[in-house]
């Protein structure tokens, strides 16, 4: 099963409650630290507009999440069948 990606930094408190709801449902995925990965940096830009948002979600169908709440990064683990 191909992971989901994580876009994020150490310091954001979303990227941090993040990580702790897909850590809570046994989701694998992959942290990318934009502060230290300047493509993944330039993903994020160019996903969100220029901005760099985070946590920036990206699922294995293409689809992204950026900044969810809890309940909107459940659904969207359930819609994936991935919880």
């Amino acid at each position: 099963m191909e992971q989901i990606k994580v876009y994020g930094t150490t310091w954001c408190p979303d990227c941090v409650r993040a990580k702790q709801i897909l850590n809570k449902h046994k989701v694998p995925f992959t942290w990318i630290n934009i502060e230290e990965n300047e493509e993944a940096c330039a993903y994020v830009q160019q996903v969100n507009g220029g901005y760099q948002s985070v946590p920036t979600i990206v699922f294995a169908d293409g689809s992204v999440l950026v900044e969810p709440s809890n309940s909107a990064l459940e659904k969207k683990l359930t819609e994936n069948g991935l919880m």
